[in-house]
């Protein structure tokens, strides 16, 4: 998904350097967000070869126009939607987090870091074989386009550098804790 630039919803020019602000870490969809848009591409496709075919038939003719408009409703929602999955970004900043979404409208939701109250971390069943789960924040702010966001890829590994970000003085003190007990 890395070769589709001019897709991209270009996060970096939302990073604010003046204010001191860096990219900590920034967030993909994990492929099962783009697999049933993928399975309804090929649904549509396979509707809309099943209008050529049955077009060939005395019979089936009739159903060429119908099975053309289908598959191909079909197929443009998918795309549509797989849009929308690749170009959902969720970013860790080192003052803040932020999601910026949309295909041809660019929405952007932020939080400060010290607004978020709570992080929950949900795992389906599927989501723990796959390796994704979903960010549940609670904020001061109550941003709606950041209360959910769903398919996050190595979600553990995310939570954790989350954490850090968001406890950088605990985080220091840990390692200074660590260095004077000469372990």
């Amino acid at each position: 998904m890395r070769g589709f630039g001019w897709l991209d919803p270009h996060v970096d020019k939302q990073i604010l350097e003046a204010a001191g602000e860096t990219k900590v870490l920034e967030v993909h969809k994990h492929w099962p967000a783009i697999a049933w848009p993928a399975v309804r591409v090929l649904s549509g496709v396979m509707v809309i070869v099943s209008g050529l075919a049955l077009q060939a038939t005395d019979w089936g003719s009739w159903l060429f126009w119908p099975c053309m408009i289908l598959g191909s409703i079909c197929m443009f929602e998918a795309i549509w939607r797989w849009l929308a999955e690749y170009r959902d970004r969720f970013v860790i900043t080192n003052q803040r987090i932020f999601r910026v979404y949309g295909v041809l409208a660019t929405k952007r939701a932020s939080v400060p870091l010290m607004r978020i109250l709570d992080i929950t971390v949900e795992k389906t069943v599927v989501g723990r074989w796959l390796g994704y789960g979903t960010f549940v924040f609670e904020s001061a702010a109550q941003v709606q386009g950041l209360n959910r966001i769903t398919f996050v890829g190595d979600i553990d590994r995310k939570e954790g550098v989350l954490r850090i970000v968001m406890q950088p003085d605990a985080l220091q003190e840990t390692e200074n804790q660590w260095e004077g007990d000469g372990t």
